[in-house]
């Protein structure tokens, strides 16, 4: 690739980081009063990264079966109120023990 357009690739991705972090500045100078809009700006970050790596549980294994007892694992768990490092070592652990058995 030549060098102009890799300068040209770095600064659209600069640009890309850049503008969700200064709209919201400029756009909302005042504090937000709405409940809705509040509660919505605070809950956006955990659906965008959810929805950035929940696919990826699914074909990080070999095999969806040993994903889907990982998953399984971590939602029960995580339901019981365990923290998120025993939720995370559990469900890697139960990904391990299934992929030997298969």
């Amino acid at each position: 690739m030549e060098m102009k357009r890799v300068l040209i690739c770095v600064a659209l991705m600069a640009l890309v980081t850049y503008i969700p972090r200064v709209v919201p500045l400029t756009a909302f100078r005042k504090p937000i009063k709405s409940k809705y809009l509040r509660s919505f700006l605070d809950y956006t970050p955990y659906a965008v990264l959810g929805a950035m790596t929940f696919p990826d549980v699914f074909t990080s294994t070999g095999s969806l079966i040993s994903a889907l007892c990982g998953t399984a694992a971590a939602l029960v768990l995580s339901y019981r109120g365990k923290g998120l490092v025993t939720v995370a070592c559990a469900a890697i652990a139960v990904v391990y023990l299934v992929e030997l058995l298969l």
